[in-house]
């Protein structure tokens, strides 16, 4: 069974850290790219980063740049998103997703990817 499963979400205060892991099992992500996306109440799902399947390749939402690491360990068969310098505004449910593709490239956008996870609550509060 194709799985993917987010870990390491929690409260922290603004200002602080976390690094959320995104494991695979039932498949390799060797051939994925790998999104993370977040979604508050009330909101659309959105792009916060993703890595080609090589990590040759990462984007980040402007939100988030210089903030957000997106790195991967095919050999651990996970993703990371550190993130540090975290705001309240950054307080969403993050998910994890995977788009098979043969180039080395990766989408920023929903659609494109064919594998989610089941999501880890962040919150940012004082």
């Amino acid at each position: 069974q194709l799985q993917l499963v987010e870990s390491g979400g929690g409260l922290v205060q603004p200002g602080g850290s976390l690094r959320l892991s995104c494991a695979a099992s039932g498949f390799t992500l060797d051939y994925y790219a790998i999104g993370w996306f977040r979604q508050a109440p009330g909101k659309e799902r959105e792009g916060v980063s993703c890595i080609s399947s090589s990590g040759g390749k990462t984007n980040y939402a402007d939100s988030v740049k210089g903030r957000f690491t997106i790195s991967r360990d095919n050999a651990k068969n996970t993703v990371y998103l550190q993130m540090n310098s975290l705001k309240p505004e950054d307080t969403s449910v993050y998910y994890c997703a995977a788009d098979f593709r043969r180039d080395d490239y990766c989408a920023g956008y929903v659609s494109s990817y064919d594998y989610w996870g089941q999501g880890t609550q962040v919150t940012v509060s004082s």
